[in-house]
Formats: structure tokens, sequence, C-alpha cells
């Protein structure tokens, strides 16, 4: 090539190679931030340290010096003129002995080699991998990742637990000794290229990617490990056989379903693969039968920590780990093989399951009648009207479980009726115990000696920064009291998939925000034709959560236990069809465990109808709540219902007829069999009083703070 001056490449191609993509190894670089919501004014990209090129895609590889991990991303910029400093170096264990390590310890690479089908991972690449588990020289991520799952035999119940104390249990082995492998051991797939020795470790860092298709997962050994890790735990819970194809039976396809678990700081801590079944395929009365499974309400959790608040013991929480794989299937189910997992001597054979998988339609009650079964068998007996409130009585004490699927919350005035439940778990089930109940079903929760406060400020910073609201301009009250929202035909339309999506957003945040209730389920009803003013009006919404971002609910210790409501109605507020909305609220004690916003079905002829609806719907919830404290040991009578309206108050005690009552539907009128049987109580209560006022109506700044207050709401530090 003298002669020419010329590679071979460009000799052959007319044109010079493009090298701009090479980049000096080891120097400093700067790569996007794409997950941390970042102010205006802060950088937009974190150090780095350039490592080499992704095997999988076009990306970089990237040493993120604060998050002490490696990532893959396009989006880099190099700094060639400046290298790793010794400050850098020697801030991780990682680092610092890659640079170290001589050269003559490094082996030989091995090269790539393409193995033919059936695909199955080689067990000596994957030991290869799960081996840097054992070595001493481990990172914060790789700790991490070893701690996530730890055993249980014995609870750490202690006052200052915050989010997690894992207890023992017996969970499968993660480096996968040889007779626990799946498939062949001689068979292989293709991998990217692996040195031994120390240096091995350097290369088993935690994918940044999720995978999309099978054939690109098999190429990543960390995504071949996460999926050995869950048809190892298939294996162990015994959950199929292998058998020959049977003729006429449904074969139910499966599927790999990919995940990267972070931890409270967003930080990528563990590649999770996830088979499941496409039980779409399935057919009803053949592959199963019942499918229903209660799950917990979610004002039972709120009535839960009520209850521990006012009797003052600490409120635990356990998960249940591979749930479903623990439920009895009562059906013949047949799967397919899983994808890249084929037995190569029975490639046409499928699994007959004997337990439930994930993707099954009757996979959720099967857990749940194995839960309950083991339950009652050790003595716990379940809520008459909340089938998912486990209790039971020792004497004058007793414990409460709460279920929903596999997140659990208990606790009990005596901490040794707690233990010996976690115990009593442990051994049937693999547990992880999460100590304090600080996070469940997305809500933050905070147990303090002088009461409990239950808040979503950390989903709140969520959706400012997915709907790119967070440097809006914070308003005072959720809804406008001027500008009254109607169908508005000649608006100008805007994206549905955003406005619904902003709706769902702000339901979630009802769980804990009584405050947006109204105005939330007020732009609901425009979710069919969504214009630019009733976005504006949603907006408004997200805009006063930014002002009230901390807000919580306060369940203090030493308020009373007394059962009582608010009810109202706002006549003819609907705009689209002049029908009423009722509204209303119920306390136990100064800790507010339920309210609603209801359209009424029908039209209200007078103020005074629209009040009785209301009030019917008001005592129909205080019903359920008198009957779920029933299973807590505590019955009340003649509860008091707060009512604005004195006509709707006669009404109730008083069966008359006549012309503006006598249409009214029959089943408004339970709220009187009721009262006669002195379960409820009519009460009268001012209009400056009725706090249920913010769930009928849009009010001033002023009266929306005074409500917020005297509905035990606070504001956290």
């Amino acid at each position: 090539m003298e002669i020419h001056k010329k590679t071979p490449y460009e000799m052959l191609k007319g044109r010079k190679p493009d090298v701009s993509f090479f980049h000096v190894f080891g120097c400093i670089c700067y790569i996007l931030n794409q997950r941390d919501p970042r102010s205006k004014f802060e950088p937009k990209a974190d150090k780095g340290i350039f490592v080499g090129y992704s095997s999988i895609s076009k990306a970089f590889r990237v040493f993120h010096v604060n998050r002490q991990c490696i990532e893959e991303s396009i989006h880099v910029k190099f700094d060639e003129e400046s290298y790793t400093d010794e400050k850098v170096a020697h801030s991780s264990f990682i680092f610092q002995e890659l640079l170290s390590c001589p050269y003559d310890e490094v082996s030989h690479v091995e090269e790539e080699a393409t193995i033919p089908n059936p695909i199955v991972p080689d067990p000596s690449s994957l030991n290869q991998d799960t081996a840097v588990s054992s070595t001493t020289h481990l990172s914060d991520t790789d700790e991490t990742l070893e701690n996530e799952d730890p055993p249980a035999t014995d609870v750490p119940f202690s006052n200052n637990t915050s989010t997690s104390n894992p207890v023992e249990s017996a969970s499968g082995h993660r480096d996968h000794p040889v007779d626990q492998i799946i498939g062949n051991l001689h068979d292989g797939v293709r991998t990217r290229s692996r040195v031994s020795n120390n240096f091995c470790m350097y290369v088993n860092f935690i994918s940044m990617i999720l995978p999309d298709k099978i054939h690109t997962t098999l190429q990543d050994a960390d995504w071949i490990k996460a999926m050995q890790d869950e048809l190892n735990e298939f294996e162990r819970h015994k959950v199929w056989t292998l058998v020959p194809r049977p003729s006429g039976k449904t074969i139910t396809g499966t599927r790999w379903v990919y995940r990267n678990k972070v931890d409270k700081d967003g930080i990528i801590t563990r590649n999770k693969a996830r088979l499941v079944a496409q039980g779409f395929t399935q057919i009803e009365s053949i592959d199963y039968g019942e499918t229903f499974a209660p799950v917990a309400r979610i004002e039972a959790i709120r009535l839960f920590l009520a209850y521990a608040s006012y009797m003052n013991f600490i409120v635990y929480q356990m998960d249940v780990k591979t749930t479903f794989l623990h439920g009895e299937l009562q059906e013949e189910v047949f799967l397919k093989q899983p994808p890249g997992f084929e037995d190569k001597e029975h490639p046409d054979y499928v699994y007959r399951l004997d337990k439930a998988v994930y993707g099954l339609k009757q996979a959720p009650r099967a857990w749940y009648e194995t839960l309950t079964s083991y339950l009652l068998d050790n003595g716990y007996r379940r809520g008459v009207i909340d089938n998912t409130l486990f209790i039971k009585q020792k004497g004058s004490e007793l414990i409460l479980v709460q279920v929903y699927v596999d997140d659990i919350i208990f606790g009990s005035p005596n901490e040794k009726l707690s233990k010996e439940f976690a115990k009593i778990m442990s051994q049937r089930f693999e547990m992880s115990m999460m100590g304090k109940m600080a996070f469940f079903l997305g809500l933050e929760v905070q147990q303090q000696k002088s009461g409990i406060s239950i808040c979503q400020s950390k989903y709140i910073a969520d959706m400012l920064v997915k709907y790119s609201l967070s440097d809006c301009k914070p308003a005072s009250t959720p809804v406008s009291k001027t500008d009254k929202l109607h169908a508005d035909p000649t608006g100008a339309d805007v994206n549905h998939s955003l406005y619904r999506g902003m709706i769902g957003s702000l339901l979630y945040l009802t769980a804990s925000r009584p405050d947006i209730m109204f105005g939330t389920i007020l732009c609901a009803r425009f979710q069919a034709n969504p214009k630019e003013s009733h976005l504006i009006a949603v907006k408004r919404i997200f805009r006063y959560l930014k002002a009230t971002q901390n807000l919580a609910l306060w369940y203090p210790r030493d308020s009373a236990l007394e059962l009582f409501g608010y009810t109202d109605s706002d006549y003819a507020g609907c705009n689209l069809d002049k029908k009423s909305t009722s509204g209303g609220c119920h306390f136990l004690g100064n800790r507010l465990i339920n309210w609603s916003n209801k359209k009424q079905t029908s039209v209200a002829i007078s103020t005074a109808e629209a009040e009785y609806v209301a009030a019917g719907r008001c005592c129909a919830q205080i019903l359920w709540i008198q009957n779920q404290l029933l299973d807590y040991g505590l019955k009340f009578t003649k509860t008091p219902i707060f009512c604005d309206n004195t006509s709707a108050i006669q009404i109730t005690q008083n069966p008359v007829q006549h012309s503006k009552t006598k249409h009214i539907e029959i089943r408004h009128h339970f709220i009187r069999d009721n009262v006669e049987k002195g379960k409820v109580v009519l009460q009268h209560v001012k209009t400056s009083d009725q706090l249920a006022d913010i769930f009928t109506k849009a009010l001033d700044t002023q009266t929306n703070a005074h409500i917020i207050c005297e509905l035990g709401m606070i504001t956290l530090d």
C-alpha cells in the first residue's frame, strides 16, 4: 500500500474510512442525563470515563463517576485532552483495579463463536459471570445486587427502621451450581468476548439497555443471567414438567418481559427477566374458570393506618417473591417452551403446568386461594366485608393483616404477634421483609411518635417533569371560580392521549389528595372530546400541585376514635346535563379516611332532593366503614352525618309524600330505613362549617385553605 499511500478500504471503496467514532480509552467524557429531573440552571450532563463500545448497539460504554457504574449511551461528549485523574481512579475499587491490572495478568480473549440452535446459555459463561458475586473486590453496585433479596428467618422490628430492613428467607442460589443449570451443559450461545482471571469482574456490569427481541437479548450475558435466574425459580418451585405435545389441547404461548429494577434514587440495581404466559390465547371454561381475585381498597388501607395511629402500633410491610408461582392450578394448562431456551433433544415438547405463572387468567385467583388457605389453617379469619383483611385474636389482643396481591402490611399492639406472623409467612413463602411501612401502592407513609402522614410528593414531582410543568407558575386553588367549564364546541382540539394521561395521573393522586378530587372529576367529564379550555383547567390543577407538593394527610395519635361524616351536593352543577354532584367525606376522629365525588344519575328538581340523594350515598359509605370496623372489634351506632340542608334532613326523618318527594327513586330511600334502625343520624351544620363543599364546587383561596386545614392536612418539611 506504500505505492498508493492508501489503505485497503480506500482502495476498495474509493473513500477514506470513517474513524470519527474512535476515541481515546480512559479520556474524560460527559454523558447526557436523560433520567434525573434538572432545572434550566443545572448541568445537563454527568462526568464519566470512556471505557469502550457496546457489543449490541452503537452506544459508548462510560463509567459514571458519581453512580459508580457503567452506562451505555450514544449521547456522549468527549474531552480527549483530559484523562482520568488520581482522585477519580482511587474513588472506585472497580476503576482502581482496572487501571492497575498488569498487562501480563490479562489472559487471552476468547474469540466469539456462533452456536447453532437450539439456543441455550453456556453454563461456563453463566458461572463465570456469577462468580463475580463471590469476589472480595466488589463495587457498591454489586453489593446492592447481592443484598437486594436477602434471606429471612427473623424480623428486625425496630422503631427506627425506615424502608428496608430485610429478613432471611429460603431464597434460591444466585451462582447457579451445575446441577441447577437448565438445558444441556454443553450448549452455548453467541456472547461478547470474555476474559478470565481477575479481569472478568470488570465486564459484569448491569446492562442499562432494555432489549426488545430475544435474539438481541441472547447476545448480552447480563440478560442471559437474568433469564436463567427466572427459569431457576421455575425449577425450584416445581412449576412445570416437560411432556410430549398433547393432541386436542390449547398450547399457550410464552414470552419474555424485561425490566430494569431501580432503587429510590433511580439507579439501576438489577436486570429482571420475567417469563409470562400469553393468557389472551386461553379459552374460557376449558383453560380457566373463575378469575376474580379481591384486592384491598385504598380506603381500607387508610382505615388500617388510622386505626394503627390510634392504637399506637407500628405497621410493617413485606413482599412475597415470585408470587404467582405459589398458586396451585385446578385446570390442565400447557405452555410452549421459553423462547431461546428450547430443549435440544425435545424441541416439540411442551410444559404441563402444576402451578400458576404470570400472565395466566387464573393466576391471581390461584395465588389468593393459596394464601387464604394457609392463613386460615394458621388460625386467622377473613374479614366479613373485606376479604383481603385477615385477623387473629389472642385474648384481648389482635393482629391485623391487609393484602394487596403480593404486598402485605400488618401490625399489632403486641410486637410478638407481628414477629409470629412474619415467621409463619417465611416458613411457607419466600418473603422480603421491608421493615416499617414507608412506601405502599405509591403512597409515601411516615410513621412518627405523634402520628402517621400519607403523601405522594415524589409522584407529583415525577408528573410535573413528565408533562413539562416543572417550571409552571403555581396556583392557589385547583379550580377557577370564575371560568366555568362547558363543552366548548368551537374550541381548539388537543391531543386526546395527552389529556387522558394527565387525568389518569390526577386520579391516582386523589388517593392522598382530597383537595383535587372535585377538579379532577370535573375535567374527566370532557375526555371524549377535550378542547384547549379543558387542557388549561387540567394544567391549573398541576400548577396547584406545584404550590402544594408536600401537602399530606395527617393521622394524629391523640385524636379520639369517633366516626362521623359530611355530605353536600351542588344543585344542577353540571353544565352538560344539569345533573347535581354528590360529595362527602368520612372521619375517624380527626383522621380523614374516605372522600367521594360523583355526578348523580338523575336530574333533581330541587336542592332538597339533590341533598337527600347525596346523603344516601354518604350513608352507604358509613355502613361499609361500620362493618369494616366490626372486624377491628369496634362497633358504632347512630353515626352522625352533617348536612347543611334542613329540608333533606326532614325528609329522612319523616316519610312524607308530596309533589317534591313522591317521584324520588326507591333506592334513594334506604337512608330512611337506616335512620329508623339507629345506624345513622342526620344533623344540621352551618354552610360555613360544611367540609364537603370542597368536593362539590370551586372555592376561593381563603375557603379552600380553611377546609384543607379542617380536613387534617399538613405541609411536610
